[in-house]
């Protein structure tokens, strides 16, 4: 991926409203990959006290929703499966990374991890429906 590209990805990221609020950032973006990072800490918590699943969700959605759009068009998400696998210590670094195993002209597969410095947190396998609409903030330079 073009560096110009990757650029607009993290500019984007940058100001999403939702990243912002849970502290996302993303790290790395490639065609069908991403890996972004967030950190856990008690503001997340459910009502016992552990990671919300909805805060991990977030950081699966956000990894998911930069590789699934890093080809031309715009893909929108059809499912998701997650797995939670163990919570997380607070105010650990968690990485979500998401990498495409499938890819046709209409639907595209996604396999994204949650981990910790020493754990797996959560799985995903996530579909998206792939839109004919190109990306409006990456110039192609297709006329």
């Amino acid at each position: 991926m073009e560096d110009k590209k990757k650029q607009a990805y993290f500019k984007k990221v940058e100001g999403e409203p939702l990243a912002q609020l849970l502290g996302i950032k993303l790290k790395d973006v490639g065609e069908g990959y991403a890996l972004c990072e967030m950190e856990y800490t008690e503001k997340m918590d459910n009502i016992y006290g552990n990671a919300h699943g909805g805060a991990l969700f977030s950081l699966i959605d956000e990894a998911f929703e930069i590789s699934s759009n890093s080809h031309e068009n715009i893909a929108v998400a059809l499912n998701m499966n997650v797995t939670y696998m163990k919570p997380p210590r607070k105010n650990t670094i968690l990485t979500a990374e998401s990498k495409e195993i499938n890819r046709t002209r209409r639907t595209a597969s996604y396999y994204i991890t949650v981990k910790d410095k020493d754990n797996l947190i959560a799985v995903c396998q996530a579909l998206v429906y792939v839109k004919d609409e190109p990306i409006p903030f990456i110039e192609t330079g297709k006329k």
